[in-house]
């Protein structure tokens, strides 16, 4: 259970009822602070929407990030979301394969992006040898909105194992299909 409330549009001023447009636990815990929720939605909607990065290297860097943290909801989460923008159920498997340090078939792009969010996530930083394979593959536009998600969802898994999230039902099943690591 959640360390704060899961509210109901209900429970907010009607003028901050749209923040829950999409009534998901993240959501839910998050209109506890409704400017917050409101700065949190504006960067989390410019990667989704206005980011030019290609939004299948996007949704695997995510899932690396939610990957390594064992973050229960940002992973199943983005299983559904990652499929939505053509992560492939063998891009999954070649996401936990690399992870494990197994070679997978990935192009050597999303390799380097993948390798790129472990990085990130493990030692703070993209190695230099890391940064010059993306730079070989992505735009400076492409390589910062690149480091801006990794960099976003990185919080959003402390965020939500901070406050406990609880993954909602309907996204057990990703759990289930696609494991996270054994502690």
């Amino acid at each position: 259970m959640a360390r704060v409330p899961y509210l109901a549009k209900s429970d907010l001023k009607p003028a901050d009822q749209d923040l829950l447009a999409r009534e998901i636990n993240l959501n839910r815990v998050l209109v506890n602070s409704p400017n917050g929720a409101r700065a949190f939605s504006r960067l989390g909607g410019f990667i989704r929407n206005t980011s030019t990065l290609d939004p299948r290297l996007r949704e695997m860097a995510i899932l690396q990030v939610g990957y390594l943290a064992k973050s229960r909801y940002e992973y199943s989460h983005h299983i559904k979301i990652g499929r939505e923008f053509g992560v492939s159920d063998d891009d999954i498997r070649a996401l936990m394969a690399e992870t494990a340090g197994h070679a997978s078939k990935l192009e050597p792009l999303a390799q380097a992006v993948l390798a790129a969010a472990r990085e990130m996530v493990t030692d703070l930083a993209i190695t230099d040898e890391t940064f010059a394979r993306l730079k070989a593959g992505l735009s400076n536009e492409h390589l910062t909105d690149l480091v801006i998600t990794v960099s976003f969802y990185c919080g959003v898994v402390r965020l939500l194992e901070s406050l406990q999230v609880d993954v909602e039902d309907d996204y057990l099943h990703y759990l289930e299909e696609f494991p996270l690591p054994a502690e």
